[in-house]
């Protein structure tokens, strides 16, 4: 069959109608991922995006915090700063904590003796407090050779038992009158309660601390509130403990019992040389023998009480932890006092080498410091009691 038109030429028939053609999709470019965010761009974590469809965004890697800073919870936290009220309340609380341990070391470790106790007759409680201090001649602990470098002398020829070189009375007011140290004279003769009269350091030797508080109680009518005793060795001990102490000595002293040398002059006393200093009473420095000895145990102490409160011994540790360390052995207390009573004491004596403290010896009758002045020991004792000023004309020095 065929189609043909005026001019008689065969024609091709119409073309049905096409359907409008589609506008032509452009595919979207997807992005590379950035160097080590993924391990690969074709892993199978990834889907590819179809024809139409918005590809998915891939996810965000966790963040991470710098190498030198250590990672942190979702609040950073904020850095704890020192103000100064701070510093000073710790550096308070660690010194109340080295008193503390110091105060309980000292508390335990001091040696006890049941030497104060109630009795008929004893003097009632008045003015002010009484310490009753005693250098013993003690030997224990002392090897034969410690004896020898000390110069103690022998046991049997000081008449064998334990006496007393030293007796003090340190009476500390309630007033702001001066504290008074007063030394008994060791020959003394008094009454020994249950042995007779006397001489007073004899009271020791039969009875030990309880007798001789006994018998200072007795004689001069104070009630003794403290006990404090120390020995030979442990007095040189405490001052070779703190390096010496230092002492201005008048004049030669040379003890032709002893052995003891003593140049004139300032210079710093060892343990050896400061007990032979307090023990000295044969030699042309000590004309007044007892007398001239208990005033320079009064000296002594004053010095010694100075050096242990000063400064240099009590913030060196090279001085002070020895010191700690000497203390308990040397010291020994009544069973009723404590290291707080101690520490009143030293306070109060600090005054001697300053003229704080009224020094002097109980009057006496002679030389021999036998006999007791009666009326003038009595005007002393009763200022003693009710915290009067002592007239220093009632001591002698």
């Amino acid at each position: 069959m065929t189609y043909g038109g005026d001019d008689g030429r065969r024609r091709r028939p119409p073309r049905p109608p096409q359907p409008a053609a589609r506008p032509r999709q452009h595919q979207r470019a997807q992005m590379m991922p950035l160097p080590g965010t993924s391990s690969s761009p074709y892993d199978d974590t990834r889907t590819r995006p179809m024809r139409g469809e918005a590809p998915v965004p891939p996810p965000a890697p966790p963040r991470q915090a710098p190498p030198d800073v250590p990672p942190q919870g979702p609040y950073p936290r904020r850095r704890r700063r020192w103000s100064f009220g701070k510093v000073l309340m710790t550096l308070i609380l660690i010194f109340v904590l080295f008193l503390g341990g110091i105060w309980a070391y000292l508390e335990f470790s001091i040696k006890r003796v049941d030497a104060l106790s109630d009795y008929d007759g004893r003097p009632a409680a008045a003015s002010g407090t009484n310490w009753l201090i005693v250098g013993s001649d003690s030997r224990d602990g002392l090897s034969a050779d410690d004896e020898e470098r000390l110069a103690t002398g022998d046991v049997a020829a000081a008449g064998g038992g334990q006496r007393t070189d030293t007796i003090m009375i340190a009476h500390l007011p309630d007033n702001d009158t001066k504290p008074t140290l007063l030394s008994l004279p060791r020959d003394s003769e008094v009454k020994i309660p249950g042995h007779g009269t006397s001489k007073i350091n004899a009271a020791f030797s039969i009875g030990g601390p309880s007798l001789l508080v006994k018998t200072v109680e007795g004689a001069t009518g104070l009630h003794i509130d403290h006990y404090a005793e120390i020995g030979f060795g442990g007095f040189a001990n405490v001052v070779d403990a703190i390096g010496g102490v230092d002492m201005c000595v008048p004049k030669d002293m040379n003890d032709t019992m002893t052995g003891i040398d003593i140049k004139a002059g300032c210079q710093t006393l060892d343990g050896r040389d400061a007990l032979g200093f307090v023990r000295m009473r044969h030699s042309s420095a000590t004309p007044r023998s007892d007398l001239d000895r208990v005033a320079n145990q009064r000296m002594f102490i004053g010095a010694l009480v100075k050096q242990i409160a000063s400064p240099g011994t009590l913030l060196n540790p090279f001085d002070f932890f020895p010191l700690l360390s000497a203390a308990p052995d040397a010291l020994t207390m009544d069973t009723g006092d404590h290291v707080h009573n101690l520490a009143g004491l030293a306070i109060a004596m600090r005054g001697i080498s300053s003229d704080g403290v009224l020094t002097g010896t109980v009057p006496v009758t002679s030389g021999s410091a036998e006999h007791w002045d009666k009326a003038k020991s009595a005007a002393l004792f009763d200022a003693l009691k009710n915290d009067t000023t002592v007239d220093p004309a009632d001591v002698v020095k």
